[in-house]
């Protein structure tokens, strides 16, 4: 069973920065492709950014490109998600999530198309 463990939220003021990180407990990352989600109070959670099993395939969503960048290093089965110019519409729960691929290089904003799915970590933008 694999077990995600996310850590890095905090409170940080508006433009600041943090680097979320999605860490695998058992097994390993490899040939997982990985998503991060967010939810905020109020609103369903939706998907921010992904990443294929090896790193070649990435998105985001439009409110986060040019902002938010994944990146993973499977000998540490970990994946990152760097947040610059952080807004307070940023404020949200954020949680990483697993799918083994059964094809290569693909990754989804689809909540459903996950199985493992970490606990989830606070990150607040406020002045």
């Amino acid at each position: 069973q694999l077990q995600l463990v996310e850590s890095g939220g905090g409170l940080v003021q508006p433009g600041g920065s943090l680097r979320l990180s999605c860490a695998a407990s058992s097994l390993t990352l490899d040939g997982y492709a990985i998503g991060w989600f967010r939810q905020a109070p109020g609103k369903d959670r939706e998907g921010v950014s992904c990443i294929s099993e090896r790193g070649s395939t990435t998105k985001h969503v439009d409110s986060v490109k040019g902002r938010f960048t994944i990146s993973r290093d499977n000998s540490k089965k970990t994946v990152y998600l760097q947040m610059n110019s952080l807004k307070p519409e940023d404020t949200a729960v954020y949680f990483c999530a697993a799918h083994r691929n059964t094809y290569p290089n693909v990754c989804s904003f689809g909540n459903g198309w996950y199985r493992f799915w970490g606990q989830g970590t606070q990150v607040t933008v406020s002045s």
